[in-house]
């Protein structure tokens, strides 16, 4: 039953108080976690104030539930969590949030101060250093030892978690501080802002230098000008350059994608690749030119790189260039400001121009597509694009479908979401309630589509509860291949035989069912016609897709 609560009953204020006080007063509306006996202090505090807790059922699908929350709203996300084994739990989702930027803080419980400095006192629960564990997945951790302490800790990290580059931030505080009656007042205000991130002048100078002799500029849109907000400023510079745009998945939406200029979103195509390749001056937004945006570290720019991102350990990480040390939208708006609406150099792609270079290139991708015998999976794509409203937002596990998102998803004008930042399992089912949550809290009400393959799905099956228990209007779409389809796939072309790929599972329209949750089961060809059946419903439900989708053929092999 564990030992016996301090100061319970005792009616009280608190440190959780002030926990809640302040998160209040820095405008958080909705908490995510699980409850666990070192943490009871916040949830008798919540009792007395106006925060919405959603109780996950698994402490790192509340990490991920708190990521949608802030993706799909732009605000912070807050996680509650409990000592030890609750408290490492959730750093997998923790590490998606800290790859991608999102702006999350964490307020996790400790053991008593008595028990703490790696003491071996036998407590429950009891790390030598449990903030040490979250070291690799946030971006600072902090010990707070006294009450007194507390609203300006929280204040603190609420302002790096929104300063870029954004990202979660975790705070620990001791049970007693929590529990203990405290003489500090009421916290009547907090404020935090975000820090001013400005390229630096010379820098700006000498990339518009670059750019406005450039006969082949393009751009790179990666994850953080979507984070920065930065879509105006590159859609004015992309149009005064006449530079062709693509995306990485994480940029997914940062430029219109039926744009004269857009390359869309193909950026594991080497005709794609190609055309990076030949770009004499090329500007990369948010992105490291990582393994994907690298098709697979295959590319070799011939030209001279701008690289533009906020953190400064992504600068020239994986090619030299000009790095801007900045938030996206502050370095686009003063290259935008600064290049001239006229151009003195007509750009020129070895005698076409860049429109049409974009056209072609788009024709060429969608050719070897429909060279590699893959209907199947373009209609399955193009369905469910056609039944998911144009502002919804959507959420997508690790899956083939998903890697197939990366590449030919619109987002038109709702947002894409996926777990490539760090790529683990189960993100899109929490992080899809979240989102809901989120909207729903901010006044947006609307329903958010969550897709998983049955592997994925079974890392946050235990989420239906949440779902059914807040009745959250998310549809999942559980694409059931019978096993780790994109392993299976990688190990056959590897070593011509896949091992521990293939999966016993549920019936999953039966185990949805069992959580109250309806569902339904359809054939591949009718998944647009379910999945606008489950948009209509209210609260959650699954449709489930019995089939086994094909990948496109890498063209990063083939060099």
């Amino acid at each position: 039953m564990g030992a016996p609560v301090p100061g319970q009953g005792s009616g009280a204020r608190n440190g959780g108080d002030l926990v809640v006080e302040t998160l209040e007063a820095l405008g958080a509306k909705t908490v995510f976690g699980i409850p666990g006996q070192h943490a009871l202090g916040l949830f008798d505090a919540m009792g007395r104030g106006n925060l919405h807790f959603v109780s996950s059922r698994i402490e790192n699908n509340s990490a991920f539930a708190a990521d949608g929350y802030s993706r799909a709203t732009g605000e912070v996300g807050v996680l509650f969590l409990s000592t030890g084994p609750g408290a490492l739990t959730s750093l997998a989702g923790l590490q998606e949030a800290y790859a991608t930027g999102v702006p999350m803080v964490v307020v996790a419980s400790q053991i008593p101060l008595e028990g703490l400095g790696a003491r071996r006192k036998g407590m429950l629960h009891q790390l030598d250093d449990q903030k040490a564990s979250a070291a690799n997945v946030t971006k600072s951790q902090r010990l707070i030892q006294h009450a007194s302490g507390i609203p300006s800790a929280i204040q603190d990290a609420w302002t790096e978690a929104i300063s870029s580059p954004q990202g979660p931030v975790w705070l620990e505080i001791p049970q007693n501080v929590l529990l203990d009656p405290i003489m500090v007042p009421p916290v009547e205000d907090a404020l935090a802002e975000a820090a001013d991130n400005p390229p630096r002048i010379e820098l700006v100078r000498e990339a518009v230098k670059w750019l406005e002799a450039a006969k082949r500029p393009a751009i790179i849109a990666g994850g953080g000008t979507r984070r920065g907000k930065a879509e105006k400023s590159l859609l004015s510079i992309a149009e005064k350059l006449r530079a062709p745009v693509i995306c990485t998945p994480g940029g997914n939406g940062a430029f219109p994608w039926n744009h004269e200029l857009s390359l869309q979103a193909w950026i594991e195509d080497r005709y794609m690749t190609d055309v990076l390749e030949d770009a004499d001056v090329l500007v990369v937004v948010g992105s490291s030119l990582g393994e994907v945006t690298s098709n697979y570290f295959t590319f070799e720019p011939r030209g001279r790189i701008i690289q533009i991102d906020a953190e400064p350990r992504v600068l020239e990480s994986n090619r030299p260039g000009l790095g801007i040390r900045a938030d996206a939208a502050q370095a686009l708006a003063a290259l935008d400001e600064a290049l001239k609406s006229e151009r003195t150099t007509t750009p020129d792609w070895h005698g076409a121009a860049p429109e049409a270079l974009v056209k072609e290139s788009l024709a060429k991708v969608r050719a070897r597509l429909e060279s590699q015998d893959l209907a199947k999976e373009l209609k399955f794509m193009a369905d469910i694009r056609e039944a998911v409203p144009a502002d919804m937002q959507t959420f997508w596990d690790m899956t083939i479908a998903a890697y197939w998102g990366w590449s030919c998803w619109d987002a038109r004008q709702g947002q894409f979401h996926s777990a490539q930042g760090a790529g683990g399992l189960g993100f899109a089912f929490p992080g899809a309630i979240g989102a809901a949550v989120g909207l729903e809290t901010t006044g947006r009400p609307g329903r958010v589509l969550a897709v998983s393959g049955d592997g994925s799905s079974m890392y946050s099956i235990a989420e239906l509860a949440t779902a059914k228990q807040h009745n959250v209007p998310v549809t999942w779409l559980i694409v059931d291949d019978g096993g780790y389809g994109i392993l299976r796939e990688y190990m056959v072309g590897a070593f011509g035989k896949a091992t521990a790929t293939e999966l016993a599972r549920p019936d999953f329209v039966r185990l949805a069912e069992s959580f109250g949750v309806p569902a339904t089961r359809v054939a591949p060809e009718d998944v647009g016609d379910a999945l606008k059946a489950g948009f209509a419903a209210d609260g959650p439900n699954v449709v489930v897709v019995e089939t086994l989708l094909k990948m496109f053929s890498p063209t990063h092999l083939d060099r």
